[in-house]
């Protein structure tokens, strides 16, 4: 072999040792990063959270909506991941929006007339009454009409706002008149109690039929008069969780908590009557 090939021959030989040396440290190296990537990636707080995070749906009669709210707080601090949401509205609208295919695992009507909408449906069973309410008439706190008792409001120079006949405080509004044998022409008909009640903190009406809940909720903005009547126009309300629930579980741990003694004391002091 020539001294010309000598350098070169060398070179070759470096080489061959030196390659799988290197290429070995490559490979290392690449699977020491995909280790780490994978590591982060199953640390990451966006897929822990989005592993463990979950939604509740409850749709509830306007008048559980400071009660819910609160227990719906109470729900999610149990439940670390759980969101809750509510649908607050008429139960007449509510029952037909979930008839309608409307996404809920949790219905809580005013009345049993509305939850019979959906148990009819087959989607919901053995619904349970938690609690009761009933209503009183709500004037301003300056009472400009002098309202004092139910038949006040036959007077025809008293603006009066009831809910609609199909929800369940209009039907509970003409079961308390029937019973006094009075007849009220109402200036507006309302679609939830909520809105009733709105009608007369803004001095829109003189007074308006509500639940003794809602008076409540609203201490300072009105002023609530009882009347005996209000006896034999009590609302039950029932609760179930729904039948296409998309968190069934879920659903019957937020029914549990309505019905629990925890759930009762939060209601029973919002001024529903335990059933």
């Amino acid at each position: 072999m020539t001294h010309e090939g000598v350098p070169v021959l060398r070179r070759l030989t470096r080489w061959a040792v030196a390659a799988p040396a290197a290429l070995a440290l490559v490979a290392g190296l690449s699977a020491c990063g995909s280790d780490d990537a994978g590591t982060a990636a199953s640390a990451s707080p966006a897929a822990s959270s989005a592993a463990s995070s979950s939604a509740l749906t409850v749709f509830a009669a306007a008048s559980l909506t400071e009660t819910f709210t609160e227990l719906g707080k109470t729900f999610e601090a149990a439940n670390p991941g759980v969101k809750v949401t509510f649908n607050f509205g008429s139960s007449a609208t509510l029952a037909q929006q979930i008839t309608q295919g409307a996404p809920a695992d949790v219905f809580a009507a005013a009345s049993p007339a509305t939850m019979k909408t959906v148990t009819d449906a087959s989607l919901a069973a053995a619904p349970t009454t938690f609690v009761r309410n009933k209503l009183e008439i709500a004037v301003p706190p300056d009472n400009p009409a002098k309202v004092d008792e139910l038949k006040d409001l036959a007077d025809s120079k008293v603006k009066v706002a009831l809910c609609a006949e199909q929800v369940p405080c209009g039907a509970a509004a003409i079961k308390a008149l029937d019973a006094a044998g009075l007849k009220v022409t109402p200036v507006t008909l309302e679609q939830d109690v909520k809105a009733t009640l709105t009608k007369v903190e803004l001095g829109e009406v003189d007074a308006a039929l509500v639940y003794k809940t809602d008076v409540l909720s609203a201490a300072g903005k009105v002023t609530g008069i009882d009347f005996p009547e209000a006896d034999k126009a009590i609302n039950d309300y029932p609760i179930a969780s729904l039948s296409k629930a998309p968190a069934p579980d879920l659903a019957k741990k937020f029914v549990d908590l309505v019905l629990s003694q925890q759930g009762k004391d939060v209601l029973v002091k919002a001024g529903f009557d335990a059933a």
